[in-house]
This record gives C-alpha cells, structure tokens and sequence, in this order.
C-alpha cells in the first residue's frame, strides 16, 4: 500500500538527536549529545517517600482522572513561588501545568499560529521546538545569537520583513545549544520591539535555575505589563524529565485556548507526577536541592572547560557558560563540521552537528554542542581527549 502522509509532517525529519542516541546506545560509545541531568541529580529517595505515602493513604486521588488546567493545590504553589521568587505572573495570568514544556510549544502553536505564518526564532535554537513548530507548517526565521543573546537589530529587521509574525521564541537563559544568557538590556529591547510590533514572545526557560556563576537577571516575563509574553517552566531539569510535568503562566485569554487544545491532545497531564512535584516543592527542601544540583553541575561544567582547553586548543574553541547543560564549541572554517561529527562517532564519541539546531539544516555550520552532565568525569575526558585530537588532526 501507498501511505499518505498530510502536508503537516510529509517534510518532517526525525530529530538528529535522537537519531544520534541509536549510536549512543553502544556501551562503547561516549555520548556528549543528550540533554539530559547527571545521574546524581535526582532525588529519587524523596519521590519513592511521596509516592508510597500518597498511595497508601489516598491511592485514588493520583489514580482517578483530574482537571485539564492541572492539580489546583501544585498550580496555586507555582503561582507564588514564581511571583515570590522572581517576580513573575499578574493578575491578568493564570497557570496551566503541561505534560513537559513540549506540549507547551505544541498547543501555543496550535492556537495562535495559521499555516504559512511566521516564527521568529534564536539561531541556533532548540531542535525540539523547531521541529514542532515545523509540524504545523509554520515559517521560520532565524536571528542570530551573540555572545549576550539575539541580535536585536536583526531581530527588528526580521518582523520588519515578516508582519505575518505571530510570535518570538526565545531560551534567555543558557540557551540551548549555545550555552548563552541574553543580558538585561537585551531581554528589555526584545520586549520593546515585541510590543512595537504587536506579536507575542514565548519564554523558554528550563534551566534557569542552574546558574553556577554571575548575576541573576530577570525573567521577560517579569515586565510584562501589556500581556505579551507567555512563559514556559519545567522540572525536567530541576527533579525529572522522567515525570513529564511543566508549566505556563500566561495571559488569561491565551491560558483559556490552551485548555481547550490540552482537552483535545491528552486531557490533563498525569496526576500522580503532578503531586509528587507539588509535594517535593513544598514539603521538602527545594530550595537545598536547587543548590545541590548548582554545585554538582558547576564541578562537572568546570571540569568540561578544563578538559576543553587541556585537549581541544588551537582547533576547538569556546564561549565559557554560566550555568545549564550545553558547551557551544566552534571548528576552525577549514573544517568540515559535518564529516568531523562522523568521524567522531566513528571514533566512538557522539556529538550534535550544529546545523540540526538552526532553522534550515543544510546551512553552513562550523559548530556543534556537547553535553557535560551525563557522562562520567572518565567517560568526559576519554571523549574530549578524541574530540581534541580529530580536530586538530583535520
């Protein structure tokens, strides 16, 4: 039979990320390419705790269907924290728990963008999100990152060229892949030129927690008073990806579409998952497991850099981070970046070519990302050490 695929995903492509995990799988392979936290950062005792309690005690409160906006007492507990904290969400927002910030990108594309229209998104930018963005035939654009974050005049040029531009998605914080934090001054310009324009700015902002050096800097969503940004939270990177549980606060008349779309795509996000993170946040010390995850991902991300200019010096090089779980590393323009990363995994060690991050995939890339908070130190320095020497070989 002759399969048929819809206009929607008939030029899909699976993710090179995933795509690449098919060669980590051999034990002999050093995988530099997930994203996903260290082994040791999960408080997996605590969630065993919770867990046995709540099913001993009230077994059908986590078993039993639950509302599509979230677990209420979870949704009230984020609402404070994050208005607490770092002063985000007004009385004009309301929370909507999603199944991982995925579903995020899912439903406020499904709701507020049509076929055709545009997206300006980070060059490079995660992969996850552009390919579902791709999913509903959106257009999209790319802005360069620098060093302190996207390129605002080319930023303002691209809605400029692009008036169909139905919002702009951004990672202010250690953005993945490219490690970088976009500056105060930065986050405030993109916000100004958003309201210009009059299109929406979706905030990515899943490792904003793991700062390991420099100054906090304020989410957008902090000054927001025109009701133009949407921001996205996880716990994938705080307690589990395992668990699937994220978060938007959003203006109220956007949370209300994204309700309706989250009823149509899987219901309500899993109860059980739901609990054990509205527990662990308010009956433990969230606050000491946050600091524990700092300094287990400070040593691993400082070892990294260590190794980087010990193994990989003339031909690699690299912008140093503040935080999160990607190094961004550059090959000298002589070398062929893709034919390098193959022959990496030939070598044994897995890498993502840097092209699978930016908005068309065949550009020219000179870069690719590695990630330092899944190996072990052992298996980080035997995969440097080849990384380093295929580069300055070639």
């Amino acid at each position: 039979m002759e399969y048929k695929f819809s206009d929607r995903v008939s030029n899909l492509k699976p993710s090179a990320i995933r795509e690449i995990f098919k060669y980590a799988a051999d034990p002999e392979v050093v995988s530099l390419s997930a994203g996903n936290p260290s082994p040791e950062a999960f408080p997996a005792k605590e969630i065993a705790e919770i867990s046995a309690k709540v099913l001993s005690e009230n077994p059908i409160s986590v078993l039993q269907y639950s509302v599509s906006e979230g677990y209420t007492p979870l949704r009230q507990h984020l609402l404070e924290y994050m208005k607490n904290e770092h002063n985000t969400g007004n009385d004009n927002d309301d929370i909507l728990i999603t199944t991982g910030a995925q579903q995020i990108m899912d439903l406020c594309t499904k709701a507020l963008v049509n076929e055709g229209e545009k997206i300006i998104v980070e060059a490079p930018s995660f992969i996850g999100s552009l390919n579902t963005f791709r999913s509903y035939n959106a257009k999209l654009v790319g802005v360069t990152v620098e060093p302190d974050g996207m390129n605002t005049a080319e930023l303002e040029q691209a809605l400029i060229a692009n008036p169909d531009t139905k919002f702009i998605y951004t990672i202010p914080n250690f953005q993945n892949p490219s490690g970088v934090t976009m500056s105060l001054e930065k986050r405030k310009k993109v916000y100004e030129l958003a309201k210009k324009y009059n299109v929406l700015i979706i905030e990515d902002n899943p490792y904003g927690d793991l700062r390991y050096s420099g100054e906090y800097v304020p989410n957008i969503k902090s000054f927001d008073t025109d009701g133009i940004v949407i921001y996205a939270g996880s716990f994938s990177k705080v307690i589990s990806p395992g668990i699937r549980v994220a978060y938007t606060i959003c203006p109220k008349p956007i949370f209300q579409k994204l309700v309706v779309c989250k009823q149509g795509n899987d219901v309500h996000t899993n109860i059980w998952s739901q609990y054990i993170c509205d527990e662990f946040i308010t009956k433990y010390d969230f606050n000491a497991h946050l600091e524990m995850l700092r300094k287990t991902y400070t040593k691993k991300a400082q070892f990294c850099m260590d190794l980087l200019d010990k193994y990989c010096k003339p031909a690699i090089t690299y912008n140093k981070i503040d935080g999160g779980l990607f190094i961004w590393c550059d090959l000298p323009e002589n070398v062929d970046m893709t034919e390098f990363c193959k022959k990496a995994v030939l070598n044994k060690v897995c890498v993502v070519p840097g092209n699978a991050f930016l908005t068309d995939d065949s550009s020219v890339c000179h870069s690719f990302r590695i990630n330092f908070s899944t190996p072990t130190d052992e298996q980080l320095e035997k995969g440097i050490k080849i990384l380093g020497k295929l580069a300055n070989e070639l």
